[in-house]
C-alpha cells in the first residue's frame, strides 16, 4: 500500500478554469486536465521567477517533488499547446491559504481557506488587521473561480465593463461622441 500524498499549500484557487484552442467547441476537444498544484508549481517556478527550494518551502513539499510536479505540468500545458488540446485546471491534494497583515505592528500571517477571519494579531492583540496586498489584488484580478471579479463582466466588444450604471453612462458617452 503507497504512502498517502501529502497537502500541498497553494496561496491561489484556481479550481474550475478552462483554456481551449480559439473557435474550437469544447465538445469537439480533448481535454487534459493539470491539477492546482502543478499549477501552483508553475506560477511559482516561472511567473513569481522563485528557485524550487523556495517554492518547496512555500508549498510545505519537498524539493524533489516540486521539480517531479513541474515536470508533469510543463508535459500537460506542452501536451494541450502542440496538440489543440483544452487545458481544464482541476482538483489536487491542496490546502488554500488567505494572507493577513496587522496595521499596528506589521506583521503578516497566513490562515487556511474556509477558517474565520482572525479577529486579533497573535502579535500585539490588535483589531487593525487586513487582508495582506497581494492577496487582495489576486480577488481584484478576478483570480477567485467564485465570482471573484467583483462585478466586472466582458462587453460585446471584448473589453472589460463594470456595474450596470457604469455601463450605461459608456454608452451615453459613446451616443454624444
Amino acid at each position: 500500500m503507497p504512502r498517502p500524498e501529502k497537502r500541498r499549500i497553494i496561496c491561489h484557487d484556481h479550481q474550475g478554469y478552462f483554456f481551449k484552442p480559439r473557435a474550437v467547441q469544447m465538445v469537439e476537444l480533448e481535454v487534459v486536465e493539470i491539477s492546482q498544484d502543478e499549477i501552483e508549481v508553475l506560477r511559482l517556478c516561472y511567473s513569481e521567477m522563485l528557485y524550487q527550494e523556495k517554492a518547496a518551502e512555500i508549498m510545505a513539499v519537498s524539493r524533489q517533488t516540486v521539480g517531479r510536479i513541474l515536470n508533469q505540468a510543463i508535459a500537460k500545458v506542452t501536451d494541450a499547446l502542440l496538440n489543440g488540446k483544452a487545458l481544464e485546471i482541476n482538483g489536487g491534494n491542496v490546502i488554500i491559504m488567505r494572507k493577513f497583515t496587522c496595521a499596528d505592528c506589521s506583521r503578516a500571517w497566513e490562515i487556511p481557506l474556509g477558517t474565520r477571519r482572525p479577529a486579533i494579531c497573535p502579535e500585539c492583540d490588535s483589531a487593525n488587521i487586513h487582508r495582506s496586498e497581494d492577496d487582495r489584488d489576486w480577488a481584484r484580478r478576478g483570480g477567485s473561480s467564485r465570482g471573484g471579479g467583483r462585478g466586472m463582466c466582458r462587453g460585446q466588444d471584448g473589453r472589460r465593463q463594470g456595474s450596470q450604471s457604469q455601463v450605461r453612462r459608456n454608452q451615453q458617452t459613446i451616443k454624444e461622441k
